[in-house]
């Protein structure tokens, strides 16, 4: 757990995929077309702390949708690239645009398309219910499913490796 917390300590940047990470993965889809998706107050509350300590967070899914743009603007999040089936590039231009190293950026994902970037980052993380693949090639695993708190397990580790959890939850004792 050691090497999990010292890479945890150097991140500035998390990456997050949407299905299956921060949602279950259910794609709800109404008659007039319209996508639903479920997000978990819980990791949303994760995230912004997270950001409070000053770590930024992207966010890239290979789907589209504006319920993702609305969630994601909700939490103040600015880096958002929806429809990359290729996320490569995405995350290639957010290592440039912020200036960062791969050793300094952390991704969550669930499914073989985020293998590619994982596979770059100092510290790459699977959800319990991630294909088996992924979680074969994660530096580290959450307890919780996507969409059911995995999110803010990562966020907590983060704050913790970087000595700003009890800070944050100072704030509400």
């Amino acid at each position: 757990m050691q090497d999990i917390m010292d890479r945890a300590a150097q991140i500035k940047l998390i990456i997050f995929d949407v299905d299956g990470v921060l949602t279950d993965g259910s794609l709800y889809l109404g008659d007039d077309g319209q996508e639903y998706k479920a997000f978990n107050s819980k990791d949303g509350h994760g995230m912004k702390m997270l950001q409070e300590t000053g770590v930024t967070i992207g966010i890239i899914t290979g789907r589209s949708s504006q319920v993702v743009a609305t969630r994601m603007d909700s939490l103040g999040i600015e880096h958002v690239y929806q429809g990359q089936h290729d996320k490569v590039p995405a995350y290639l231009e957010l290592l440039e645009k912020l200036d960062l190293q791969p050793e300094q950026v952390a991704y969550v994902g669930d499914d073989i398309v985020d293998l590619p970037i994982m596979n770059r980052v100092g510290l790459g993380i699977a959800v319990q219910d991630a294909h088996k693949k992924v979680k074969q090639h994660a530096h580290w695993q959450t307890e919780a499913d996507g969409g059911r708190g995995a999110a803010r397990e990562v966020c907590e580790l983060l704050m913790e490796a970087q000595g700003n959890l009890e800070t944050m939850y100072a704030k509400y004792l």
